[in-house]
């Protein structure tokens, strides 16, 4: 796996490249993706809230 890079530009560009590089993938590797937001997005609504204490 690649080490993250922050991306720095105009967003017009950063849009081109992402949309690039999602026509590269695979349709298993988009599927993997989409399958990988839906988990994270299904955690963070289900997930019990910590109040913290001031």
């Amino acid at each position: 796996m690649k080490t993250a890079i922050l991306n720095y530009g105009v967003p017009e560009e950063l849009e081109a490249k992402r949309i690039a590089e999602l026509k590269a993938l695979s349709y298993f590797e988009r599927l993997e993706r989409l399958m990988a937001i839906i988990e994270v997005s299904y955690m963070f609504k289900t997930a019990k809230k910590i109040q913290s204490k001031k």
